[in-house]
């Protein structure tokens, strides 16, 4: 039968050993040691043999008027005061991730997101909290968002709402989808309200070529199109948001988008209403049932007083994303 295992030298050294050597060799006495440790003397000399016992040798040349170090011992003395200040950086690399001072936030967003959204609400945290760090990545996918959370990638998803109860949900607005019209494009009417946008009939859907993300928050919107009937087939399924906005400019179709996703617009681009209305629910998204830093709770506190609590603007703006927020999420953030 076969025995124990034995033991590895880090289970047998202690850290209060290590400190017990450092004493000793500091002040050349086990009485003095003990003194600075607060300790008997006998657990000192107790202490010391032990690690002695551990390594195989001799660290201290006990002295009728003083203990000194032995050559190997003054090495094992540098070795020792190294781990022991390790273990206080790691002590204070835990204090700052439980303190706001310092800390770091790992966001998971959408392009759109964290171009338009984001750098307002950092800008906000830092007024308050100006030494925590931030860090954004970006995904194209709901899935990756997911992922990234769950694997402990990212600490907060700014995307679309992710749902089910794994997670905690913060809604900022619902972002709309419209068309991005070529600028050859005639075939439309102005509506009486200046201040409305023109809209699109199912006819200018099937006369004209159709560009939409292959992001799958653009999936609504082809299946929204393939219940028609007869049904409409999108043309063009491009990966960047941005480069079938240039197909547009370009002449080459209409760009069916979130209005978020498609900023910027170029000044050439007109947009329109869709026939049918249909939107993408935005906001803050995070799991449940786990231990958050005190930054990442800053951050959603921050970003929530900020959109909650900021001026509004009686007039559409020609695009602020700020304001857009202001006016159209108002009344979902919670």
């Amino acid at each position: 039968m076969a025995g124990k295992p034995a033991k590895k030298l880090s289970s047998k050294v202690k850290l209060s050993q290590l400190r017990t050597l450092i004493a000793i060799a500091n002040t050349g006495s086990f009485s003095e040691a003990a003194l600075q440790l607060d300790v008997s003397q006998s657990t000192v000399s107790h202490s010391l043999a032990a690690l002695e016992d551990a390594l195989g040798i001799m660290l201290i040349h006990r002295g009728r008027q003083r203990a000194s170090l032995t050559p190997v011992g003054d090495r094992i003395y540098t070795q020792a005061e190294q781990t022991l200040g390790l273990i206080e950086t790691m002590g204070q690399e835990a204090s700052r991730a439980r303190g706001i001072d310092g800390g770091l936030v790992r966001i998971a967003a959408f392009r759109s997101l964290a171009s338009e959204i984001l750098p307002g609400a950092i800008a906000h945290l830092h007024e308050h909290h100006p030494t925590v760090q931030v860090t954004i990545t970006e995904f194209e996918s709901t899935q990756a968002l997911e992922n990234a959370l769950f694997e402990g990638h990212a600490d907060i998803s700014i995307a679309s709402l992710l749902i089910g109860n794994d997670f905690e949900t913060l809604q900022l607005m619902e972002d709309k989808f419209i068309a991005l019209l070529p600028p050859s494009f005639k075939n439309i009417q102005s509506p009486a309200d200046a201040a409305a946008l023109p809209r699109l009939t199912w006819a200018d859907l099937r006369a004209e070529t159709l560009i939409t993300s292959s992001s799958d928050c653009c999936i609504v919107v082809c299946d929204r199109l393939k219940q028609c009937q007869p049904p409409i087939a999108v043309d063009y399924l491009i990966s960047n948001d941005s480069t079938a906005v240039s197909m547009t400019r370009q002449g080459l179709g209409i760009t069916l988008l979130p209005e978020l996703a498609a900023q910027p617009i170029p000044k050439e681009v007109r947009i329109a209403e869709l026939p049918f209305d249909i939107s993408r629910p935005l906001g803050i998204s995070w799991l449940k049932n786990t231990l958050h830093t005190p930054a990442t709770y800053a951050f959603l506190d921050t970003f929530k007083h900020k959109y909650l609590t900021e001026g509004r603007s009686k007039a559409r703006p020609e695009y602020g994303v700020e304001q857009y927020v202001i006016e159209h999420g108002q009344k979902t953030l919670q």
